[in-house]
């Protein structure tokens, strides 16, 4: 059967910004009916392809055609009602108008120069029917979930005649039903014949949906594949550029913990996580493992003195310690990488060498500055051992991909060298080139002697890093599980599910 025309073509697209290449010579074509992925680690510049064909950014080489006809559009307005829409992760929609009037604002319908409620209300749940969605459409935005919110802005979206639609990390925030129901509108999308470029770094996902890839790497293209006929393993290999052991444990041969660095004893929070003993050896890696809400950071923030206990105590290096605020426990060479990096971690308007530097600045008070030749030194080296892109200490952090602005956070703590790290949820959000090297760094460090916290809700990662795992359940630790080739996946959700009971 041949194949249809591309309703969209870009060719040899080139754009460039000071100091950084970031993209060189890529193509990209969109097929009418079909939903593509565009992948390639944070940085492969996959956002900024998506920003030069929406008219965000022009390209400085190449050309971009919709429907056979050459197009520059100024601007993403320019684009949409040229039939291009593009849905980003973060809604950004009006919560306090209602789903009506998100779907149209700045379109209303209007009778006798005076918007009419009625005919919107109906327009607009005709659409989300369209959608498979029975909404009150009166009801405010915010009393939806995210979910639905996501498919209203999708709803706007194709109410402009859509022949291309852009999803930006639409699944991001949504549980397994939620994105079902997604997949379900863009199913029935593309069996319209709309075009779904999909943009996403859950692999599992991009492999139900997908029928076709493009892959991006150092903002080059990689290629075009369909996605039956290329494995796992090998769009792992061809995003990094190397090749991946796909399960690979990272931390070697067995090894012998004899040395107790941070031990908790009965140490609890009343409301937050019932008394738990746990023991963290130099050089050890320690994953816990549970479900959301399991207690998982409880556990993290109370090693750290961001929440103070009510049970127990806890002691490094054999004597007991009150770790009554973060402060004290840097001074004891414990540093923690939140799980929300841009709440509790980075400052967005500050630049890499900034953010990189404050940890650092914060031990020695801001009475004594840390001088400008020694900052340039450490940041230097840690842009470069942990591959910063771009490697330009003075980007503002907040226009780094996710990535390489966690690259940034951990590079923050390990300037100060400490004996635990405490790394909650540090792959998150990220794609697996920069997931995987990450992990690396995780298993080096463990190799240099370094004792590692690891949570994470992905137990593959867990069981990959560990050397041994503590299992939550309902905010108590109810195992503490050696990881040998007994332990898999399955025995850890049989211990969730049991409770550690046997």
């Amino acid at each position: 059967m041949a194949e249809p025309a591309p309703i969209l073509r870009m060719s040899g697209i080139g754009k460039q910004f000071p100091g950084v290449r970031a993209l060189d010579g890529v193509d990209l074509r969109l097929l009418p009916g079909e939903v593509h992925a565009l992948m390639g680690e944070n940085g492969a510049g996959k956002s900024t392809l998506i920003k030069v064909l929406t008219g965000v950014h022009p390209c400085d080489e190449g050309s971009v055609e919709l429907a056979g006809r050459s197009v520059a559009f100024a601007g993403p307005l320019e684009a949409q009602r040229a039939g291009i829409s593009t849905v980003y992760q973060e809604v950004n929609l009006c919560a306090n108008l209602s789903v009506a009037e998100n779907v149209f604002i700045g379109r209303e319908p209007r009778r006798r120069g005076r918007i009419d409620f009625r005919r919107m209300r109906a327009r607009a749940a005709e659409l989300l029917a369209r959608l498979e969605l029975d909404v009150d459409v009166s009801a405010p935005l915010s009393s939806c979930s995210l979910a639905i919110q996501q498919m209203v802005a999708i709803a706007r979206a194709i109410d402009v005649d859509a022949r291309v639609l852009i999803l930006d990390e639409p699944t991001s925030s949504l549980d397994a039903g939620e994105v079902e129901q997604l997949f379900r509108v863009m199913r029935t999308l593309k069996e319209e014949g709309i075009a779904i470029l999909f943009v996403s770094h859950f692999l599992d996902q991009i492999y139900e949906i997908s029928d076709r890839m493009t892959i991006l790497r150092n903002g080059r293209l990689v290629g075009e594949y369909l996605t039956s006929e290329l494995s796992q393993v090998d769009l792992v290999a061809k995003m990094i550029g190397q090749e991946l052991a796909d399960l690979e444990k990272l931390h070697g041969e067995a090894r012998v913990f004899d040395r107790p660095l941070v031990e908790a004893r009965e140490l609890g929070r009343t409301g937050a996580i019932e008394p738990f003993s746990l023991t963290i050896h130099e050089g050890e890696v320690v994953g816990l493992a549970g479900l959301l809400g399991s207690g998982r950071t409880e556990i993290a923030r109370l090693l750290f003195g961001a929440d103070h206990a009510t049970a127990g105590e806890v002691a490094v290096g054999g004597a007991a310690v009150s770790l009554r605020t973060p402060r004290t426990a840097m001074t004891h060479d414990i540093a923690f990488c939140s799980e929300n990096r841009k709440q509790d971690g980075l400052i967005p308007d500050l630049t890499v060498r900034e953010n990189i530097i404050l940890a650092l600045q914060a031990t020695r008070g801001w009475t004594r500055p840390v001088p400008r030749e020694q900052q340039d030194e450490l940041v230097g080296r840690y842009v470069k051992a942990l591959r910063i892109s771009p490697p330009n200490p003075d980007h503002l952090v907040r226009n780094l991909s996710g990535g390489n602005q966690q690259k940034v956070l951990l590079a923050r703590w390990l300037i100060l060298e400490p004996k635990l790290l405490i790394l909650d949820e540090p792959t998150r959000g990220i794609d697996v080139g920069a997931k995987t090297e990450i992990q690396r760094l995780v298993a080096e460090l463990s190799d240099g002697g370094m004792a590692v916290l690891f949570i994470s809700a992905e137990l593959e990662e867990v069981l990959r890093l560990s050397h041994r795992v503590g299992v939550l359940r309902d905010r108590r630790l109810v195992a503490d599980l050696p990881n040998d080739d007994a332990l898999t996946t399955d025995v850890l959700l049989e211990t969730i599910a049991s409770g550690g009971r046997a």
